[in-house]
């Protein structure tokens, strides 16, 4: 029996046996024997269970240590402790006849074992939860001895939440579900910081690698798995809108995912909330399910929560801790509790499983960076050049035709169904990826410019011939539908790149500086413009100097433009 004892001493930090069974001042003495001998590894079939998934203050919790079928174990240790630490918590009632209670740091029956000629393959022993009502989530930990060189270690129950009647009432879904499962009572949250990402957790963020405790404009968020391999310990935090969620998914597309909700409820306070995912609409609310230590924040106009979870992820097709997700993570509005569709969005690159510490860089698919991209290049460089071409370049290679037309027209021609071919593949790559309305200024803006874009060029098919009285209606309107579509594109791009750089904004400022370009040669090609027309008839030479100039101008417009250009596309890649 010395020998049983001293085999399970040696598994967890308890070292001295006596041929009673009882441990003397385990857990605060250094180990003292040495067996030899290694704890199985494989899953143990002994197993530690409750009556109940809830516990209140100062209510007796039945645990039940039992064995398959009719297989015995010879000796056990049974502690109960706080969820992701060391600390033992309440207190083991004194067992009747096979099984003692211990004192474990210097806290009397804080865990219980057998005594000698102990042989069962089951017993049931009492435990109490501390009577101050300070909220713990505990876990049961057992050792179980088969015989003398088998035995097993870390064997956990599930893991045993306080509820609280009132709180459970107070504390409800974020939208008021009407859910009758308890919730976890809700307090302030701890600091968030990216501490440990790689190390001990998974951090997904947005910028890449920012840290919360530092910049209020990071999103964030960490799952960090704790020991044994049962529960969870999930943050997130980000600018306060209404709502901020992460979630996993099998690809970088919305539907199918598992997601839980950080945002305001209905009755103004921070709750948290799991919802599934099953394509665009709204996603539906699930049951909380083993959720506890729930604390939640907004100061700042930060808002914050983290929370312990002993659910699994499960999508369909894929489930488990073990298993790889891309991590999502979204940030929106929401009006009484409901949330509402989200303004941004960040997606993984690669797949991550929780079990796997790393730190992930956040990306947006390929495909709305294909869309933002086009739309850039259409209508800051190519549909730019078509404009310039037919307002300033008419008198340039004057009398050189093509297919029978002036080369300038053949080139405004050609640039522009350039652009709108652009703006036409960029609208369907768009459409085809979200399959709904993504609501904002930004949908409404590109479908104004999709639309007036696809008939700038029917109707300029149908104009008027040149000497046409009616010619100069369809030259005006061409020219300020053209300014308008330039406008309503302009207005776009600057609502797309906030979409997907709400950060610090350098995307913005490089686009500001872009159009502040634009908009200086604009100005100066005007007054050389005017200045010409000023000198009325003019030589051959003059007309000759006036459109190098024009010229000059332009090339060197071209010249900036494609260096912004480049700088926004490079900026939309990395992202």
């Amino acid at each position: 029996m010395d020998l049983l004892v001293l085999l399970l001493l040696c598994s967890a930090p308890l070292i001295r046996g006596h041929s009673s069974g009882l441990v003397i001042d385990s857990c605060e003495e250094l180990k003292s024997h040495q067996s030899g001998l290694s704890p199985q590894t494989a899953p143990s079939p002994f197993i530690v269970t409750t009556e109940q998934r809830r516990y209140r203050v100062g209510e007796d919790v039945k645990v039940e240590l039992q064995g398959p079928g009719s297989t015995p174990f010879t000796g056990f240790l049974l502690e109960a402790i706080e969820v992701g630490s060391e600390t033992p918590v309440g207190s083991f009632a004194t067992p009747a006849g096979t099984a003692k209670v211990l004192t474990c740091s210097q806290r009397p029956s804080s865990a219980v074992s057998h005594t000698s000629g102990f042989n069962s393959s089951y017993i049931q022993v009492t435990w109490r939860s501390e009577p101050s009502g300070d909220i713990k989530a505990v876990q049961f930990r057992a050792s179980f001895v088969q015989n003398s060189t088998t035995f097993w270690v870390n064997v956990m129950s599930p893991v045993l939440t306080f509820t609280n009647g009132r709180a459970a009432r107070s504390a409800g879904a974020l939208t008021g579900n009407g859910s009758t499962d308890p919730a976890p009572l809700v307090k302030s949250a701890a600091s968030i910081s990216s501490a440990n990402c790689g190390v001990t957790k998974v951090c997904f963020s947005q910028p890449s690698n920012c840290d919360p405790a530092v910049s209020a404009s990071c999103y964030f968020m960490s799952a960090m798995m704790l020991a044994g391999g049962t529960a969870v310990q999930y943050e997130m935090t980000g600018p306060y809108e209404g709502y901020i969620a992460f979630g996993f998914s099998d690809d970088q597309k919305m539907g199918n995912d598992d997601i839980y909700v950080c945002g305001m409820n209905s009755n103004g306070q921070v709750g948290v909330q799991h919802m599934y995912s099953t394509g665009l609409t709204t996603p539906q609310v699930v049951a909380l399910g083993n959720v506890y230590n729930i604390t939640t924040s907004l100061q700042n106009n930060v808002i914050s929560c983290s929370f312990t979870t002993t659910e699994i992820i499960s999508i369909q097709g894929t489930s488990g801790f073990s298993q790889s997700y891309y991590f999502m993570f979204v940030c929106g509005p929401s009006s009484n509790g409901q949330i509402q569709f989200h303004k941004h969005d960040f997606v993984s690159t690669t797949k991550m499983a929780i079990s796997t510490p790393v730190v992930s860089k956040r990306g947006f698919p390929d495909i709305i960076k294909a869309h933002g991209s086009l739309m850039l290049i259409a209508w800051m460089t190519t549909g730019t050049l078509g404009m310039m071409v037919a307002r300033y370049l008419k008198k340039m290679a004057k009398g050189t035709r093509m297919c029978n037309k002036d080369l300038w027209f053949v080139v405004h021609v050609g640039v522009m169904l350039l652009t709108v071919a652009a703006t036409i593949i960029a609208f369907i790559l768009i459409f085809a990826h979200t399959r709904d309305w993504s609501g904002g200024a930004h949908p409404v803006l590109g479908c104004l410019v999709m639309i007036l874009s696809f008939f700038q060029p029917i109707v300029a098919m149908l104009r008027c011939g040149p000497q046409h009285h009616l010619r100069y209606l369809f030259n005006t309107s061409h020219f300020l539908n053209a300014v308008i579509i330039k406008s309503l594109a302009v207005g776009a791009i600057f609502t797309g790149l906030n979409l997907i750089d709400s950060s610090d904004g350098w995307l913005m400022k490089v686009m500001g500086g872009f159009l502040a370009w634009e908009a200086l040669f604009y100005i100066m090609l005007e007054v050389h413009n005017g200045k010409s027309k000023e000198k009325g008839s003019a030589t051959v030479e003059v007309e000759s100097e006036s459109v190098k100039i024009d010229g000059l101008l332009i090339g060197l417009f071209f010249l900036g433009n494609i260096c912004f250009l480049v700088a926004l596309l490079v900026g939309i890649g990395v992202k």
